[in-house]
């Protein structure tokens, strides 16, 4: 029986993980979050792994707060970094397979053909560059260690584009949204559920760098756009720049993952984007 740590448990990606796990009746899932364990403690971190044998650890833990990060940088690294330090530490020395997420924000976003796992990595703004670091660690220190890259992440839980934007579009009339910014949308339980098929499909665990995000590249306008159609709402959307929208933190223009290494790897079948964001806004009626 596999024994599976997730930590960032009360996220997104924790919830989904949550929810997948409940039906998994051969394997023991241990869900933490900073209540439980806090990652930023190399001692805690030591504790829980040296009192669990734990075959998986899943961190979903991280620092997501882009703007906040460009005033809080020291908070950003000590958890996007470090802590991922300390995590394939751990793992490296109880013989524990890593499965780390990190981000689109690790590119510039100056390629418009998209980016490879294999492309050079050029962080915008601070909230990039320390996840950039914690990949980096985490693939240094354990060598059991598999990098998941994703973007423009949403679902039925936490703060996200799609509630977001859900919530004004019945409270206002007209809404203005950045339509220069061009990526892929991932649906959280979408990737929970790529996650869980590299840990119990009979595919070999290949440690390394992957990418994951739904089919389809959109605009964040555009994206939008299939939330007021799907949903229903009257409210006018209208495209902007994103000169017109300052924000603390620059983000990348192109955040196009290509998927194919994770696709092939683990035979992983990835839905289109608009599937899934209906699947996820079925869950709100």
């Amino acid at each position: 029986m596999k024994k599976i740590l997730v930590t960032g448990a009360n996220g997104q990606l924790g919830n989904e993980c949550r929810i997948l796990a409940e039906a998994i009746a051969d394997a023991e899932f241990v869900f933490t979050d900073v209540a439980e364990l806090s990652i930023t403690d190399s001692k805690a971190v030591e504790e829980i792994f040296s009192k669990n044998k734990f075959d998986y650890c899943i961190n979903a833990a991280a620092y997501t707060a882009v703007d906040l990060a460009e005033t809080e940088p020291e908070l950003a690294q000590l958890i996007n970094a470090t802590a991922v330090g300390y995590l394939a530490e751990a793992c490296q020395k109880h013989h524990c397979k890593l499965i780390h997420i990190s981000t689109d924000y690790v590119f510039d976003g100056q390629n418009e053909n998209g980016y490879h796992v294999e492309d050079a990595t050029g962080p915008m703004n601070v909230y990039g560059q320390t996840k950039l670091e914690g990949e980096q660690l985490a693939l240094s220190i354990n060598s059991e260690t598999i990098v998941i890259r994703t973007s423009w992440v949403y679902s039925y839980y936490g703060k996200n584009f799609v509630k977001t934007m859900m919530k004004l579009m019945q409270e206002r009339e007209t809404l203005n949204v950045v339509s220069d910014q061009i990526g892929k949308p991932t649906y959280a339980a979408d990737l929970a559920a790529a996650i869980f098929q590299i840990i119990f499909s009979e595919s070999a665990f290949v440690p390394g760098m992957y990418h994951y995000a739904n089919q389809g590249v959109i605009s964040w306008y555009e994206f939008a756009q299939a939330i007021k159609e799907i949903g229903g709402y009257a409210c006018a959307v209208h495209p902007i720049p994103s000169s017109a929208y300052p924000v603390p933190a620059k983000r990348p223009h192109y955040s196009i993952l290509h998927t194919d290494k994770i696709e092939h790897t683990f035979n992983i079948v990835i839905p289109h984007w608009k599937a899934s964001l209906q699947n996820c806004m079925s869950l709100f009626q």
